[in-house]
């Protein structure tokens, strides 16, 4: 791939995730994260860093993210003063954020290079699990087995803890579903287009969780912890729901496998009991997986359901990321 090609491979995939947190009616909130992106496939001053990140760990992504890290250590003015805290609202729109965040990247290239060298972006938005609950919900209503949770690419864990969150599912009809934990520290909300999610009073019983990651993550590590909040989207909603979501999850640890999925979710299953229903989540993993390895995923996932009970949720934006996605779960 030239040079140029690859600027525009870069370009291409930051404007598709800038389209995802700028469609119509988007809240008002999301104008920081679309802006961060657009301004990656367009300031040559960022773009230049992106195309240096290798493409397969999504380098708009990481770019954000190293972004948002240093942001948060040096606290720069007038840049810092943009970015929503946990509990916190969301700074208005301003013209000045993309020209502040030129001259921070300017000044702070090498800092940004080392972070970006360091890490590798792994995103952790607990409100995925108002997706996966009516999933799970209707597994659970064809079966009274409680779930052997497997959790794919979990990152920190979250999505392990979806039983211990309040949802409150917004109703066309102006109503509201309110389930799960009604006392927890972590409350999920989103409006409901058509129909009424099949939740019931209460979530799924859940009786053996685990988590699979080539680089599962410790949220006790304040680095660990300080990076994760740093791929979280600079939006208040996102912020103050991993703020709340990482306290629960160092509260209750869960047992996670470090491991490409591939290589390690036969053994990981084998372990689960038989006597509880099989039910594999993965949620904006594909994008990760290039698409021989997503083939080979898919052939396991078929292999393991034909020798037992087996129910596989999956949720992705764009497979793969970019203008040129062949799948997708966006205004599904």
């Amino acid at each position: 791939m030239t040079a140029a090609s690859l600027r525009v491979e870069v370009a291409e995939q930051a404007r598709a995730v800038a389209a995802a947190w700028s469609p119509a009616g988007a809240p008002a909130s999301w104008w920081l994260t679309a802006e961060t992106f657009t301004a990656i496939a367009e300031e040559p001053v960022l773009l230049d860093l992106a195309v240096e990140v290798p493409t397969e760990r999504l380098p708009p992504l990481l770019l954000s993210a190293a972004i948002t890290r240093l942001v948060a250590e040096l606290r720069p003015e007038p840049l810092a003063d943009w970015y929503p805290r946990p509990g916190g609202p969301q700074p208005p729109h301003d013209d000045q954020f993309r020209p502040a965040l030129c001259a921070f990247a300017t000044a702070e290239r090498a800092a940004l290079r080392r972070l970006c060298a360091e890490h590798r972006y792994q995103m952790n938005e607990v409100g995925r699990c108002l997706d996966v609950l009516p999933a799970l919900a209707l597994v659970s209503a064809g079966d009274p087995r409680p779930l052997a949770l497997v959790d794919l690419g979990t990152g920190a864990g979250l999505g392990l803890h979806l039983d211990r969150y309040r949802y409150d599912y917004a109703l066309p009809d102006g109503g509201h579903l309110v389930t799960g934990t009604a006392s927890s520290t972590v409350s999920l909300s989103c409006d409901v287009r058509a129909g009424r999610p099949p939740v019931g009073p209460h979530p799924p019983s859940i009786g053996s969780r685990v988590g699979v990651d080539s680089e599962p993550l410790d949220l006790t590590d304040p680095a660990t912890s300080a990076w994760l909040a740093a791929c979280v989207p600079p939006e208040a909603g996102a912020v103050t729901r991993f703020a709340a979501a990482a306290a629960v999850a160092a509260e209750h640890p869960v047992r996670t496998v470090r491991g490409d999925v591939v290589d390690v979710l036969r053994d990981t299953v084998a372990e689960l009991p038989g006597d509880e229903l099989l039910c594999l989540v993965d949620t904006y993993v594909h994008v990760f997986l290039p698409p021989p390895e997503l083939a080979r995923f898919v052939a396991l996932v078929d292999e393991i359901g034909r020798e037992r009970d087996l129910d596989w949720i999956s949720v992705d934006p764009l497979v793969p990321l970019g203008p040129h996605a062949t799948g997708t779960v966006q205004d599904l």
